[in-house]
């Protein structure tokens, strides 16, 4: 029986080069799944630090490389977001894909707008060197840690929950919305998958894969889900709590990879030369 293939899937917020990142999982999830779009939905990368990048981030990156090849007839997008900026302009050239502020595009009579969130967030607008600085000090969190990032996780939605980042993104975000005539529009940013409704307008939050809820959605005819990755494809719903953590599967003893020697990998699986010089390309 043929796979199921969804018209678009979102991710967003895998932060390659965190600690906490769950970019091996993000990779299966892929793997497992089919779509004829694929919508990078911003913080791909935590920071513009290339060293931070283990071996298992670069396999994140040679996949998305193989699925924007255009025998594959898969539609790759990258919307920027916070974490991205200075990078993107790079890695859509080196992964191949094309990257936006805000993506939109429609389907099955509806419109749908992309956009990845943090321009809703007015705490991380009005304070930027605040928010760098809290960025460093919760790298160094991460060295500091125990192997499943229980604290820097905790910190994590404790810092979504006091900001009151979630309703603060799904509010700005509706009201631009229903600015542009949108129908569905999705969002990333806050690590909290939900959903909300208002005055016809459907709003959507990818969550992230950081912490022990790994989420992501799909669009197809049935509608747009909320899923949770737990290598079943189970569904998430977001009304549903829960605090259970997920282990780690990564290697205690795993040192983080050199960074030439793990490019060397990443370019020999994407079929491109290891010494190739790579230019900014446009936007």
């Amino acid at each position: 029986m043929d796979p199921h293939v969804y018209d678009t899937l979102i991710l967003s917020d895998v932060h390659l080069g965190a600690e906490t990142s769950r970019a091996g999982e993000a990779t299966r999830m892929l793997k497992e799944n089919r779509f004829r779009r694929l919508i990078l939905l911003g913080d791909i990368f935590a920071d513009l630090n290339f060293g931070r990048l283990t071996k298992e981030h670069w396999r994140f990156l040679g996949l998305i490389r193989k699925l924007s090849n255009p025998k594959r007839k898969i539609e790759v997008v990258w919307v920027e977001g916070n974490h991205d900026q200075g990078l993107t302009a790079v890695m859509s050239h080196l992964v191949g894909v094309r990257v936006f502020q805000e993506y939109r595009w429609e389907y099955r009579g509806l419109r749908h707008l992309a956009i990845h969130g943090h321009q809703f967030d007015r705490f991380m607008i009005q304070s930027v060197r605040l928010s760098y600085l809290g960025t460093l000090l919760y790298f160094q969190l991460q060295k500091l840690d125990l192997k499943n990032k229980p604290l820097t996780r905790f910190i994590d939605r404790m810092n979504t929950r006091w900001l009151r980042m979630s309703p603060k993104v799904a509010s700005g975000a509706l009201l631009h919305a229903q600015h542009h005539g949108v129908d569905r529009v999705f969002c990333g940013h806050t690590h909290d998958a939900m959903q909300l409704e208002s005055d016809g307008v459907h709003y959507y939050n990818s969550g992230g894969w950081v912490d022990s809820r790994l989420t992501y959605l799909t669009i197809d005819e049935q509608g747009v889900r909320i899923h949770e990755y737990n290598g079943t494809g189970e569904e998430y719903r977001a009304d549903e709590p829960n605090d259970d953590e997920r282990p780690d599967d990564r290697d205690p003893g795993e040192e983080r990879s050199d960074p030439d020697s793990a490019f060397a990998e990443f370019a020999d699986e994407s079929g491109l030369p290891a010494d190739a010089e790579y230019q900014s390309s446009g936007r």
